[in-house]
């Protein structure tokens, strides 16, 4: 079953961009990092539409990691970790289940004092055995744990879909 179109995914997107924007007001910049390939597709879409609302520096990164074995390769946020060192960092990806996933993408970030951590998605499931609180949400669902929530993000057939 189809629980967002295109046109709402777009306007998820525009919202969160807002948010984000107003959260950070103060900020001379931030970085987005995106998890893997739809928490990277899901933070290009929010890169470019915060880029085409503000003006301020924006930085883009991936962080590497196995979501089915964290552990069993290193966690990389493609740039040193220095770098990360009194930045605002969004983590983005484009579901949060049970926060695995994203508890151990904050890995790299443990290595360096971030002036701040976030975490954006397009969709939350609610259901959280990892201590881990999502900032700005797209569509917050109470789903059982059975069900699943696919998301495609590639152009005109962008949707989220839940079986």
């Amino acid at each position: 079953m189809k629980i967002l179109t295109e046109r709402q995914i777009q306007q998820k997107i525009t919202r969160l961009a807002i948010e984000i924007l107003e959260n950070n007001l103060e900020e001379q910049s931030f970085i987005l990092a995106g998890i893997n390939n739809k928490g990277m597709a899901f933070a290009r879409l929010l890169y470019e539409r915060l880029s085409s609302m503000s003006s301020k520096p924006i930085e883009l990164i991936n962080i590497r990691l196995n979501p089915a074995d964290p552990l069993s390769e290193p966690i990389s946020p493609g740039i040193d970790v220095g770098a990360l060192r009194d930045r605002v960092i969004i983590l983005t990806d484009d579901v949060a289940n049970t926060g695995r996933t994203l508890f151990y993408a904050c890995k790299p970030f443990l290595e360096t004092l971030p002036k701040r951590l976030e975490v954006a998605v397009l969709v939350d499931r609610q259901h959280k055995l990892f201590p881990i609180r999502v900032d700005y949400v797209g569509l917050s669902l109470a789903t059982t744990l059975k069900e699943n929530i696919e998301v495609t993000l590639k152009g005109e057939e962008a949707a989220v879909f839940l079986d």
